[in-house]
């Protein structure tokens, strides 16, 4: 790969883990929103949705910027031309079925993109806990607020 191929992934890659931590931390895209005193957080929950936005989309560039550098992702287990439109498209759609699910198994990485999958997987599997404890603890701390000001 040559080395603004390299530089587009490293940003792509940090920005994906800003957003990620940001989120845990209940930084920059929570910190102007209050809590509602209900079980369903809306705010929470948009920004989940955005940062698996962000996540799918970061990790779909990836697998672009890989596929452009002749790093492919394999379609029904064989190499099929396509164009940089359909590449794009099959990047996007790879990258959202590793995050949301395991995968279906029609569209395979090859190379670094495998351990790429992984660590989008596992991300995947770790933003619901995250989502879960971060609504606890806003939930607790909602609780110690009130019970202050009795």
């Amino acid at each position: 790969m040559d080395i603004i191929s390299w530089m587009v992934t490293l940003g792509i890659t940090t920005l994906v883990t800003i957003s990620i931590i940001d989120f845990i931390r209940g930084g920059r895209l929570r910190g102007r929103m209050q809590m509602r005193d209900s079980r369903f957080s809306a705010e929470l929950f948009y920004t989940l949705l955005m940062i698996y936005l962000i996540v799918i989309f970061g990790f779909g560039l990836i697998y672009f910027v890989l596929s452009m550098n002749h790093i492919l992702l394999v379609e029904g287990g064989e190499l099929r031309e396509v164009s940089v439109v359909g590449s794009l498209i099959h990047s996007f759609y790879f990258s959202g079925v590793t995050l949301l699910t395991i995968g279906y198994g029609d569209i395979t990485p090859i190379g670094i993109g495998r351990l790429i999958a992984l660590v989008q997987a596992l991300i995947g599997y770790v933003l619901p806990t995250a989502f879960v404890l971060k609504l606890v603890q806003n939930n607790q701390d909602d609780r110690d607020r009130k019970k202050d000001m009795l």
